[in-house]
């Protein structure tokens, strides 16, 4: 028996029965100098993940290609060193170490092209481990919680090794692979990780922003909405408005409450009406559950959803996303600290441009206007310039509203010198002052 499906039923099910086996016995098939796709966000295979990290010493120079991953970081541990050796397209927390240490590796690139990396063969795969739900009557499985970037990942990989877990919802859209693809199977029960997006250690100073954007989203918006705190919190300032759709590359628990509201609809989406639009899915089990064949939520390919000529389609379109620090010219850095990597380009720009090309689009950048360092030191987020070797995310060319506490600055069209004189009114009291001394000095204002 397979998961619960009868043993006589259709032909399929006699056909894969030869290929379900244990993690252990599944990751032999990996060899020295594969390159290997990991599905990750929630999606993490962990048991796959872990018979890799137990093999890795009879292997060597194995490359692990992924997004961001929520899991424990064994897998690039120092000792990891010559055998397996992470690729990551996005620097989540348990592999920023590694990357800034030189012991793990950070190829740039945007989200929306992230799965044509191995689709259009720049990075030929021979392994993908992937992480879905039990198959339907037909012998299709969904790519479930995370199917935007890996269903592409999975389709070209000479080898297919997938955990099918029962506690995997089933997500509708583009999400389906049948079983007869997958040349190993590993039956699981287990949860997904999870990644609640709520309070915020300033959480004050993140509703004052949210409360801030909330006014720029009219009523009848497709919305975006990032990671983090902020564009939860943005959720909870909409329940005046009507009609909201969502076209994202990810969505969290607090769309659920919109929904059951009855504010977020679709109904006056011009692209894909009446349904939320998504790549992945990241929260808690809360949604994991809701979404499970919620006709209402469709997951599609991240090179589609992201697309940034697609996202243009939704009229009214509202992008939602954060940075470390915004210059006077308004370059955006969302993705190192100085020379220091911290993240990616994501979806930002994707969505960020894409607003700004649909009728009638909001994109937002937002940010508090100051961050506390580790030894206690406090700095200003809006900048004369950015930190030497600041990666520009959004360029000034594309940026158009800023958001502090303080409130929003409207960029777009605007000289250097009047968004010098916007950015200053929203930067933090204590440091604008300073801050209109060195524009001076520049000659910006």
């Amino acid at each position: 028996m397979l998961l619960g499906i009868n043993k006589t039923g259709p032909n399929w099910q006699d056909a894969c029965k030869s290929r379900i086996t244990t993690s252990d016995e599944a990751i032999k098939t990996i060899k020295s100098g594969d390159r290997v796709f990991l599905t990750g966000n929630a999606s993490v295979p962990l048991p796959l993940l872990d018979a890799l990290v137990k093999r890795a010493p009879e292997l060597q120079d194995v490359e692990i290609c992924h997004p961001l991953t929520i899991c424990p970081d064994d897998y690039v541990a120092p000792e990891m060193e010559g055998h397996l050796r992470v690729n990551s397209m996005f620097i989540s927390a348990n592999v920023r170490k590694a990357v800034n240490q030189g012991r793990a590796d950070f190829t740039p690139v945007m989200l929306s092209e992230f799965p044509l990396l191995f689709k259009d063969g720049h990075l030929p795969l021979d392994v993908a481990l992937i992480h879905v739900s039990p198959p339907d009557e037909n012998g299709y499985c969904s790519m479930g919680a995370e199917s935007g970037l890996t269903i592409s990942a999975a389709e070209v990989a000479k080898i297919v090794i997938a955990q099918i877990n029962k506690q995997m919802p089933r997500t509708l859209g583009d999400t389906a692979m049948h079983i007869d693809k997958m040349h190993y199977i590993v039956p699981s029960d287990t949860p997904l990780f999870e990644m609640p997006m709520g309070d915020n250690a300033d959480q004050e100073v993140v509703e004052s922003i949210a409360s801030h954007i909330a006014k720029l989203i009219p009523d009848g918006a497709t919305m975006q909405l990032g990671i983090g705190a902020l564009p939860n919190a943005v959720l909870k300032f909409l329940f005046e408005k009507k009609d909201l759709g969502i076209h994202s590359e990810l969505i969290s628990d607090g769309v659920i409450d919109l929904v059951e509201a009855g504010v977020v609809n679709g109904s006056r989406k011009s692209l894909h009406p009446g349904k939320i639009t998504c790549g992945f899915l990241l929260g808690t089990k809360r949604l994991y559950e809701w979404v499970d064949n919620n006709p209402l939520v469709e997951l599609h390919r991240t090179e589609y959803v992201n697309d940034p000529f697609v996202v243009a389609q939704n009229d009214r379109m509202v992008a939602i996303n954060s940075a470390i620090e915004v210059d006077f010219t308004g370059q955006v850095c969302a993705d190192s600290i100085g020379t220091r990597m911290h993240s990616a380009v994501g979806g930002q720009l994707d969505f960020i441009y894409g607003a700004s090309r649909a009728k009638s689009g909001v994109p937002i950048i937002a940010l508090p206007s100051i961050s506390t360092q580790r030894n206690g030191t406090v700095l200003s987020r809006i900048v004369p310039m950015l930190k030497q070797g600041a990666g520009v995310v959004t360029s000034r060319n594309h940026v158009h509203y800023v958001v502090t506490e303080y409130g929003v600055a409207d960029l777009y069209g605007k000289t250097v010198r009047q968004r010098t004189k916007s950015l200053i009114k929203i930067a933090h009291p204590d440091f604008r002052e300073e801050i209109t001394e060195q524009a001076r000095e520049l000659n910006y204002l």
